[in-house]
């Protein structure tokens, strides 16, 4: 898999803050990359060096095998968590005249308007102010100036801001119909949630370095604590030396229901195999750490 986007030891500073300091990532094409970090780590300084909105004072940006040119932003689509519609201009105008600052003619900007005013049952906004529009409607009409272009590259900046669950969900299905048609997106966001369910690769910023990049199934394997939830029909002392000896720690217990903590020197397979001899075992589920878990513990330190 080729790489739509390298960023190469960039540093970034504002007057006597350092926003970046030696970020390296990689983003290969065709995946969901979830760009994260607390508030004031240096995503945001991040993502306007790749918009050509600023400059790096050092470090390089390949874009698609290229370094990255004047010629590049129309490649690129970028919906920002500081939304910028002109409020006092009409929709429909106002799309066309951003669809032509990203290259498109007339007659193909009109083409592809047409396409997403049905596709989002928006047909009726055209001729209306963007400030009689609701924050939801707003943020539907700045997903569709971001993507009107259908740019290899999609920068969306906590996009799920102001939608309620139902639109929240028609965005999502628009982000998964974009990858398949070949597009890749950086997703930046605090939503853990939305991290789990859409992102393939993860990247944490923290106090302005990379301290966490890999795909998301990798990253939860490293933060595993070999930790199992169980539930079970009979009786199950685990203080006794039977369990002791087999490397087995009780975390906590309820009526029928356990966490157990396994040491190095046993397999899941031989847990099973030894509860299975005492109890009827109902259910047995290993406890993966969430995106949320591992956010608080790399932020934290924790870890």
């Amino acid at each position: 898999m080729s790489n739509i986007l390298e960023v190469q030891n960039i540093v970034k500073n504002y007057s006597n803050h350092r926003a970046l300091d030696d970020v390296s990532l990689v983003v290969p094409k065709g995946i969901i990359f979830g760009l994260l970090g607390p508030n004031g780590a240096g995503k945001t300084s991040l993502i306007r060096i790749v918009n050509q909105i600023t400059g790096p004072d050092e470090g390089h940006v390949i874009f698609n095998g290229e370094p990255l040119q004047e010629k590049h932003i129309y490649q690129i689509g970028y919906l920002p968590e500081e939304r910028g519609l002109y409020k006092k201009m009409k929709v429909g105008e106002q799309l066309l005249y951003l669809a032509r600052l990203k290259g498109l003619s007339k007659s193909e900007a009109m083409d592809k308007l047409r396409y997403w005013f049905e596709k989002f049952d928006i047909k009726t906004w055209w001729e209306k102010n963007v400030e009689d529009l609701s924050k939801g409607m707003q943020q539907k009409i700045q997903f569709v100036a971001t993507v009107l272009h259908e740019p290899k590259l999609i920068i969306l900046d906590e996009p799920f801001s102001g939608f309620d669950p139902i639109n929240a969900n028609l965005i999502k299905d628009e982000i998964f119909e974009l990858k398949e048609k070949g597009s890749t997106i950086i997703f930046s966001t605090h939503r853990m949630e939305s991290v789990e369910e859409l992102c393939d690769h993860v990247a944490l910023i923290d106090k302005s370095k990379k301290v966490l990049d890999g795909p998301k199934s990798k990253i939860k394997e490293q933060f595993k604590s070999d930790t199992y939830s169980i539930t079970y029909q009979g009786e199950l002392d685990l203080n006794n030396e039977y369990f002791d000896i087999s490397g087995i720690t009780e975390i906590e217990s309820e009526l029928n229901a356990a966490t157990l903590k396994l040491k190095t020197q046993i397999s899941s397979n031989e847990l099973i195999k030894r509860l299975i001899s005492e109890v009827e075992l109902k259910s047995f589920k290993e406890n993966i750490p969430s995106m949320n878990d591992i956010f608080i513990r790399v932020v934290s330190g924790s870890f």
